[in-house]
């Protein structure tokens, strides 16, 4: 088969855990020349170690650093969009996604080097997942969001980092639905759940990571977030359909005057939920697990990140769902939906929200990221990526 699936891993840490994911693909027989990976990383690591390991393990990769990705720019002459990837910065995903579109691959993973895979196949889960067709448990609420961990939430009562505090003790309702379109498989997590600081520091720990923890128990099936409803994307554990990067940008978080982080996937995934639902496709949630084994760190410093985003969080969605195009002659039904999404954050008056000079900030960021798609594509080469 093709090598026809962009894994895209940011790290500065352990890169090691990649062992263990190829380690699971080989145990179930998962074909691992289809993958290409790439290591996302800062100029301060040993990138030469991280790509010893790549090809001690037999697998196709190139890794990344900060050097490495302006001469990619640079290459592929897109080099005045550079500045929408951030450096030292999670959001550095982004760079994963113009490497993927600007070679020929289909699927794209997200794993975060923080997470173990649990034994079941985790590709090739990630792409029945993909390929799914069938019934489905569809999951609302009348707060028009869906906790991602409800399934057990009256044992736990947690709520994942980003689910916003407006949306909270919301009745949740539950039917079997037909589904035939899935353009994302979200896999979840076991151990360290992810939350947002405010919630950590509640269920009283200091160093980052919550005192309660989900089991496999936790767990009861897969399901999407039924249509006109949101939910918060981790991009931890993700696969999904090359088609919708354009609406999948991972926003620039970290280096802004606002001092605004910790949102870029949970805004992307907003974006994307809201794509999915003018073009009747599905989000899909459950297995393949990971265990998610958080490194310490001081909560109040993610709190320092997540406060100056808190208030914009309550309130991005409800602009984005009234975010509706005609697509009658878009070429690219994503790029047409992002660029609205983009046009109204970036003109609109967000006065009355703290910080809400963000929203305009990241409107025209992500102009660019839709300019920097298209300059891609208009310099592509015959042949997938260019080594540089």
């Amino acid at each position: 088969m093709s090598q026809d699936i962009c894994v895209m891993v940011p790290t500065i840490r352990e890169y090691e855990c990649m062992r263990s994911y190829f380690q699971n693909a080989r145990d179930h027989d998962f074909d691992l020349s289809r993958l290409h990976v790439v290591l996302i990383t800062e100029d301060f690591c040993d990138t030469d170690e991280m790509q010893a390991m790549l090809d001690e393990e037999g697998v196709d990769g190139e890794v990344f650093d900060g050097s490495r990705r302006e001469e990619w720019f640079e290459a592929h002459d897109v080099s005045e969009y550079s500045h929408i990837v951030p450096a030292a910065s999670h959001a550095e995903t982004s760079f994963g996604l113009l490497y993927m579109w600007a070679g020929d691959y289909d699927y794209g993973f997200f794993i975060d080097d923080d997470t173990l895979p649990h034994d079941e196949d985790f590709f090739g889960t990630h792409m029945e997942n993909l390929d799914f067709e069938g019934e489905i448990e569809s999951v609302s609420s009348d707060e028009q969001w869906v906790n991602v961990l409800y399934q057990n939430a009256e044992e736990h009562d947690l709520y994942p980092r980003g689910y916003p505090y407006s949306a909270m003790h919301e009745s949740v309702e539950t039917e079997t639905t037909e589904v035939d379109n899935i353009v994302a498989s979200q896999g979840l997590w076991t151990n360290v759940p992810d939350l947002d600081a405010v919630r950590i520091l509640m269920d009283g720990d200091l160093q980052g990571q919550a005192q309660t923890r989900t089991t496999r128990e936790d767990f009861e099936g897969d399901f999407v977030a039924a249509e006109d409803n949101y939910l918060t994307v981790c991009s931890m554990n993700l696969a999904f359909e090359r088609e919708v990067i354009p609406a999948f940008y991972q926003l620039p978080m970290d280096e802004n005057e606002w001092d605004v982080g910790r949102f870029d996937d949970i805004w992307s995934g907003v974006f994307l939920k809201r794509a999915c639902d003018i073009l009747d496709k599905q989000i899909y949630n459950g297995l393949p697990l990971c265990e998610h084994n958080k490194a310490p760190r001081s909560t109040f410093d993610d709190l320092n990140n997540e406060v100056p985003g808190l208030e914009l969080n309550e309130h991005l969605w409800e602009i984005v769902d009234e975010v509706d195009p005609d697509l009658s002659d878009a070429d690219d039904p994503y790029a047409r939906i992002f660029a609205a999404m983009a046009e109204e954050l970036a003109d609109g008056d967000w006065s009355e929200y703290n910080n809400g000079d963000f929203f305009n900030y990241i409107g025209e960021f992500m102009g660019d990221w839709l300019d920097c798609l298209e300059g891609i594509e208009q310099a592509a080469e015959p042949a997938a990526n260019r080594r540089v």
